[in-house]
């Protein structure tokens, strides 16, 4: 495992423990997609995330830092989701997919 993949995976555990189960793996460069424009990675010893034009970093030696703010963001954008997201998640995977980025 590399160690960014050994990185991520510490800091979605601690985001899992936070209450952010639905973040998942995009593609096989170590990127997690927390929510819709919400994406961290992680390189050159730190966590990087970027919500559209606006980046942060955190380092990469304090993954629960990272998963608290992370997770607070999320929380900031999951609670001002914007009004065409319910109907694009049912059209794109059905009934289910209740509250998932």
């Amino acid at each position: 495992m590399t160690d960014s993949r050994a990185a991520m995976a510490k800091l979605r555990a601690e985001l899992v423990g936070l209450g952010v189960t639905d973040a998942y793996e995009v593609c096989e460069d170590a990127i997690l997609s927390v929510w819709i424009g919400l994406v961290v990675t992680f390189r050159d010893g730190f966590y990087r995330w970027q919500e559209g034009v606006v980046k942060r970093r955190h380092l990469g030696t304090d993954p629960v830092g990272c998963a608290i703010r992370v997770a607070r963001r999320h929380a900031e954008l999951q609670a001002d989701a914007p009004p065409w997201w319910d109907e694009l998640a049912k059209t794109l995977r059905g009934e289910a997919a209740e509250n998932y980025p």
